[in-house]
Parts: C-alpha cells; structure tokens; sequence
C-alpha cells in the first residue's frame, strides 16, 4: 500500500496536468514518477536508491 495520500496525489496529478495540458501519456509518465519521488522521500531515500531497493525486492520474491 502506498504511504502517499489521496490529498497529495490530486496536488501532484493537477501540477502535472497544468505542465502537460495536451499530452495524457506524458500525464501519466509523470504523475508514476512524482509518486515513487514521494514515496522515496517518506522512507529516506533518493529516487534511485528507491528503485533498486524495488528491483532487490521483486529478485527476492522469484
């Protein structure tokens, strides 16, 4: 379950449709992006090191 709340989910989804109005795709690339960003913040890591501790994760699992 994600730690992002349903409040800074719609802050991020407007800002990101504000910067892309025309482009729903890039919508959604972004709004994926912003919310790994915060879930990074909330466990005291920087986005890169988030990811790969997902990768470790995912590789643990199989």
């Amino acid at each position: 379950m994600s730690k992002v709340k349903e409040k800074d989910f719609e802050e991020i989804r407007r800002a990101v449709e504000a910067e892309f109005p025309d482009d729903p795709a890039l919508q959604q690339v972004h709004i994926a992006r912003k919310i790994i960003a915060k879930e990074a913040e909330f466990e005291g890591l920087s986005f890169l090191e988030y990811i790969k501790l997902l990768g470790k994760q995912v590789t643990n699992v199989q």
